[in-house]
């Protein structure tokens, strides 16, 4: 192998010797991209890595990479350090890239060069093990296409799926690569990314099927919990917040409205009202700031309101207040959770 890819595939595996077969054929089948394949075998305690050389010993494009146990995060550090392409495509070991995804990916990235990553739509499956909240959260995940859409939408959910996406390898490094910590090491670096003024984006079509399993660690690793996600997008949230140079409103009195505002607190962020429709709540105080309805916001470009509403549907509904009121959501409000 020695011409330079266009792209390098990051692919990680521990203990997935029933699908790493699949997920490797189905990017080696992308004939189009000149790519190489990093195949992490971060640990193995099954066949995984018979399996992987197995399939590189016909297949001269798989690079295997033994990391002996390090995590995920660490594990595409080490793929990305061994990558030699400009561009990197995220893929994991059980989950099924779709034909035109890598090519299509390439071409979106020459296009634009703000753009840091570009994830595609995706597939959750099998059926018997997709629940509702996983239904819904990439249904949400799927409405999000243009830079501007995740970049309004960032703070109330990781708004791309990791294994969908490919990456600039430069942009990568300049925000200082794959971080480990007791955090989700995607939704770090799409923050990261959104700090160093890079876009994100994503392609229309479904691209990638997105298996899911009992165990993922997105169900049960301590590191995906909520307090989590709010502890690592809060100093992020706040630098957005700070830059609007406004009183910050609050619509949500309730849990979730005041955990954002005590996350956000340490970083200099406070809330000057909470805005509820409870009228138990309202005239009252939450955090030392005051209720109000929300027929006391002002009109737009007086205060910056950011929406923190746990109760299923309450965003929407917020959302079309304040657009009936003339607010625009990334200029005068946006959501977060």
């Amino acid at each position: 192998m020695s011409a330079c890819p266009e792209v390098s595939v990051l692919l990680p595996c521990r203990d997935a010797q029933d699908t790493v077969a699949e997920a490797l054929h189905s990017v080696l089948a992308e004939r189009e991209v000149a790519l190489e394949v990093i195949a992490v075998d971060d640990g193995s305690r099954d066949e995984s890595a018979r399996v992987i050389a197995a399939i590189a010993s016909a297949d001269a494009r798989i690079r295997v990479v033994r990391t002996g146990g390090v995590g995920i995060a660490r594990a595409l550090q080490v793929a990305a350090d061994t990558a030699r392409a400009p561009l990197l495509a995220r893929m994991d070991a059980d989950d099924v890239s779709l034909p035109g995804r890598l090519r299509a990916q390439v071409e979106a990235l020459r296009a634009d060069a703000t753009l840091a990553a570009i994830g595609t739509r995706v597939e959750a499956f099998p059926e018997h093990v997709v629940a509702e909240g996983l239904r819904k959260y990439v249904s949400w995940q799927n409405t999000l296409l243009a830079a501007a859409d995740h970049r309004r939408q960032l703070f109330v959910e990781s708004p791309l799926c990791h294994p969908s996406v490919m990456l600039r390898a430069d942009a990568l490094a300049r925000v200082g690569g794959y971080r480990d910590g007791p955090f989700p090491e995607d939704y770090d670096l799409w923050l990261r990314f959104d700090a160093a003024g890079f876009t994100l984006a994503k392609l229309p079509a479904v691209l990638l099927r997105w298996r899911h399993r009992s165990e993922r660690a997105t169900l049960c690793d301590p590191r995906y919990a909520r307090e989590r996600f709010l502890a690592l997008k809060a100093p992020h949230l706040a630098r957005r917040l700070a830059a609007q140079a406004r009183p910050i409103d609050i619509w949500g009195a309730g849990p979730t409205g005041k955990q954002l505002a005590r996350a956000l607190e340490p970083h200099g962020v406070r809330a000057a009202r909470f805005i509820d429709i409870d009228r138990r709540k309202i005239g009252g105080t939450a955090r030392g700031a005051p209720v109000v309805a929300p027929e006391q916001l002002q009109a737009p470009g007086a205060h910056w309101v950011v929406v923190a509403l746990g109760a299923r549907g309450a965003r929407d509904l917020a959302r079309a207040a304040l657009d009936e009121l003339g607010h625009c959501e990334g200029e005068d409000y946006l959501c977060a959770s």
